[in-house]
């Protein structure tokens, strides 16, 4: 894993600045910081001002955990060409279905976890979001909401994340695919995808070599990513890279 804005990577950005890209972005983490209200998350201004900038001169996506509706309503203006919801599966085909083994799994898993301090289920529809942050024992919140979902009759797919554990139908495509499916319709080349903790290894662990650069949020030895920022600081001065490389192009090309 190399840092994306180290003097060996310059030639990778510089090559997506004149490239049929699609830039694709998560949200909490990454355009925004973690915050320990949820409902709190928001870009700081010079994010905001850049994601702007950058949705004029790339096709550029969003793909978060959050609902489709929430992470919309969040992007403060920017026009962004494409966004998707719940973890890569809104909007997109079979949702009743998926909406329905989210009912269910609501209703057992706050039956079962109801008497567990600290415990929120945050209902997204077609996926949940069940918060420990406020938890006084983590390790042992964290370890009775994964045996709860295991033994939910509806086989889930179960993603950590910090201080938080995502429930998605087995079946539900991911961010990955997602991903994939908007390169596709967008008849890009490549595709740029930065992303924060577990649930974007699943782009992360792409084998697309040539047509995929992946960049984490923080160095890690387990991601899959091949490249890093240090932290959510970090983003600003890579979108603003990205902006100078679609502007010199511009600049070369006119």
């Amino acid at each position: 894993m190399k840092s994306i804005l180290g003097r060996d990577s310059v030639g990778v950005l510089s090559q997506l600045g004149w490239s049929r890209v699609l830039l694709a972005f998560d949200f909490d983490g990454t355009l925004a910081p973690i915050v320990a209200e949820r409902g709190s998350a928001r870009m700081r201004p010079r994010t905001r001002s850049l994601l702007r900038t950058l949705c004029r001169s790339y096709p550029c996506a969003v793909i978060s955990g959050r609902s489709h509706e929430d992470v919309s309503a969040r992007l403060e203006g920017a026009a962004v060409k494409y966004v998707v919801g719940n973890h890569g599966l809104e909007p997109g085909a079979g949702l009743a279905g998926f909406e329905r083994e989210i009912l269910r799994a609501k209703s057992l898993l706050s039956a079962t976890l109801a008497d567990r301090q600290g415990v929120d289920i945050e209902d997204k529809r077609y996926s949940l979001a069940i918060h420990f942050r406020k938890a006084r024992h983590k390790a042992l919140t964290r370890e009775a909401i994964e045996r709860a979902v295991a033994a939910l009759p509806a086989p889930m797919r179960l993603i950590p994340g910090k201080l938080v554990v995502n429930v998605i139908p087995a079946k539900a495509p991911n961010k990955g695919d997602a991903l994939l499916q908007l390169r596709a319709t967008e008849q890009a080349d490549t595709a740029f995808y930065i992303g924060d903790d577990a649930t974007d290894e699943d782009v992360f662990e792409l084998d697309q070599p040539g047509r995929l650069v992946t960049v984490r949020v923080g160095a890690s030895r387990s991601s899959a990513a091949a490249y890093f920022v240090r932290s959510q600081l970090e983003v600003d001065a890579l979108l603003e890279q990205l902006v100078n490389a679609r502007e010199k192009h511009a600049r070369l090309s006119g």
